[in-house]
């Protein structure tokens, strides 16, 4: 179980951070059509679609290395009261009965949709530009095949969680700006003591 979950985490970690450099791709262009708008006053046709396209790439792409990092929005006002065996069976739960259904059809609707897409070369009818998205769609099925493997690894946190009574936690691969602002000032503030 380990070493899948470590492979689950890894693959989910790659794709992640490969499509989060994205965010830099979106700001180049919508820096160019703000530019090419005021400036210049000639906007593009192509800007709003491709910026819709690289935001929902970068959202879907990233589900899964956000399951990984357990970043994902819970409502913990009781979970976080209970015992990690407590949690890891209603998750465990949880994750049977809604995310696998869920996620499955993701996968095999956004198939279909992608399939469909590709089948006629589909183009954006929001612009003039009629920017291509099928590839946009095969993104659809991508993500819940990542969020199916991730998923699979979250199960086997659970079934360890419940047997040690203690959650097995992803490998830290970024600090959050703010808690690496909040220990530099705590190492200042011990300096200071001293």
């Amino acid at each position: 179980m380990l070493s899948y979950i470590k492979f689950a985490d890894a693959v989910s970690g790659w794709f992640g951070k490969m499509f989060a450099w994205l965010v830099i791709l979106m700001v180049a262009g919508t820096s160019y059509e703000v530019f090419m708008r005021y400036v210049l006053n000639k906007p593009t046709p192509w800007a709003l679609d491709v910026s819709f396209i690289m935001y929902g790439t970068l959202f879907m792409m990233g589900g899964a290395y956000t399951l990984s990092v357990g970043g994902h929005v819970r409502g913990d006002f009781l979970y976080r009261l209970w015992q990690p065996r407590t949690q890891a069976r209603v998750d465990l739960v949880l994750y049977i009965l809604f995310f696998f259904p869920g996620v499955l059809a993701l996968v095999f609707a956004g198939w279909k949709y992608a399939a469909r897409s590709w089948s006629y070369a589909e183009v954006s009818v929001n612009s003039p530009a009629g920017i291509p998205i099928y590839q946009f769609k095969t993104i659809i099925a991508v993500a819940g095949v990542l969020l199916v493997i991730q998923g699979i690894a979250q199960v086997m946190r659970c079934l360890i969680a419940i047997r040690d009574n203690q959650w097995m936690v992803a490998e830290v691969d970024v600090k959050e700006t703010e808690d690496l602002l909040i220990a530099q000032a705590s190492e200042a503030k011990k300096d200071v003591s001293k």
